[in-house]
């Protein structure tokens, strides 16, 4: 599913190029299961394969009609537009607090809406995985789907909580943002993985399968929240390290061995998470066109092994304020989701998360580098929008 952000200009991934090559599917292998375990929640109905839908599906969930959303967005015109990605437009809107009707601009509730492409037959595939997994699972680290639309006239929209502060990827590489803090930054890693562990945590893992940092979003205090369900898939059951599927994702952020041989597990996701920390370190793209095709991990890797080294690589917008062990800590971290071989990454519950957590307390009783998530500067633009509940 595209990302979108606010403003006339279209954007459908300004920070990376999305692919997808075909790798025949094929019985998963058997090994070591691979996942930890954090919060459950009760076993899923398959991901969205059949193109079927019915309302009763989906508990929990609002079932707008096309005239609802219409109304909430001013019949979708220029002044509630957002922006377009590869699934289609985003709107803002306004709804009642309590009855989820539509209001006027500036009453109520605003929330984000996406349009589908009429013609996109992906984007209906993606439309379905994100209903059923966000209509499913609830964490205070995932956006919250509040509702959808699906008519006879082929209408295919979703509604999510409106994210305030827009996307990770506009803070740090939009310039005239204000640079997040160091402190900022952790907490951040630290929500994006506690949302992770919740996924794969549950007793049939979910893959997220694109986690970078336009999946990001921040709401009103900057806590993160993981967006864009549409790729995420049921992981590997039982004894089995892996399922395999065709490649699809973004590059510079897909793990080597789902890239070359469409095995995808939860330690697919970890190696994404890697390149996120490399992100938030330097303040640099997984891809970025001034460094052609060498991506963000083959350009920071070598300065990875060697803490001294570490302080070439940092974003300079820091302006140096933080702590150099931090830095070095989360630089070995980011090297060890890095690793080659999957096995060798560590997981996200019993090995990432912690670690994280850690370093935030750290910063909770150091003055010199604090910043509370609520400092910083005008809102920027928002990308994609949506809430959860229960904590891992």
């Amino acid at each position: 599913m595209g990302n979108c952000c606010t403003g006339s200009a279209k954007c459908a991934n300004a920070s990376s190029t999305p692919f997808e090559s075909k790798v025949t599917a094929r019985s998963t292998t058997s090994n070591n299961s691979a996942g930890s375990a954090t919060a459950k929640l009760a076993p899923r109905r398959s991901s969205g394969s059949s193109s079927a839908f019915s309302g009763s599906d989906v508990a929990g969930l609002k079932s707008f009609s096309m005239s609802d959303l219409r109304a909430a967005t001013k019949n979708f015109g220029s002044s509630s537009y957002l922006g377009e990605g590869g699934f289609g437009c985003v709107y803002k809107g306004w709804m009642d607090e309590a009855t989820l009707a539509p209001t006027k601009p500036g009453v109520g509730r605003m929330v984000a809406i996406k349009k589908l492409k009429e013609e996109s037959f992906q984007g209906h595939k993606e439309w379905l995985a994100e209903v059923t997994y966000l209509g499913e699972l609830h964490h205070e680290n995932l956006v919250k789907l509040v509702g959808y639309c699906s008519d006879p006239d082929s209408n295919k929209l979703l509604v999510y909580e409106y994210m305030l502060r827009g996307s990770l990827e506009n803070h740090l590489f939009r310039r005239a943002t204000q640079p997040l803090s160091w402190p900022m930054r952790v907490a951040i890693a630290v929500d994006v993985a506690r949302g992770m562990s919740f996924l794969h945590g549950q007793d049939n893992p979910v893959i997220f399968r694109d986690l970078k940092s336009s999946n990001v979003l921040l709401d009103s205090d900057f806590r993160a929240k993981l967006s864009d369900f549409g790729l995420a898939r049921d992981g590997p059951t039982g004894d089995k390290s892996h399922v395999s599927t065709r490649v699809v994702g973004t590059r510079g952020y897909a793990a080597p061995e789902y890239i070359a041989r469409g095995h995808l597990s939860v330690k697919s996701d970890i190696y994404s998470f890697g390149v996120v920390l490399l992100e938030l370190l330097t303040g640099r793209r997984a891809m970025d066109e001034a460094r052609g095709s060498t991506t963000l991990v083959d350009w920071a890797k070598p300065q990875l092994g060697e803490r001294r080294k570490v302080i070439r690589i940092m974003d300079t917008r820091l302006g140096g304020q933080y702590p150099k062990k931090q830095a070095q800590e989360v630089a070995a971290l980011a090297l060890r989701c890095l690793e080659d071989d999957p096995k060798n990454r560590p997981g996200m519950a019993d090995g990432v998360l912690p670690e994280l957590e850690r370093l935030q307390q750290q910063n909770h009783h150091k003055a010199p580098y604090s910043s509370s998530r609520s400092d910083t500067s005008t809102p920027p633009v928002h990308r994609s929008g949506r809430h959860s509940k229960a904590k891992s």
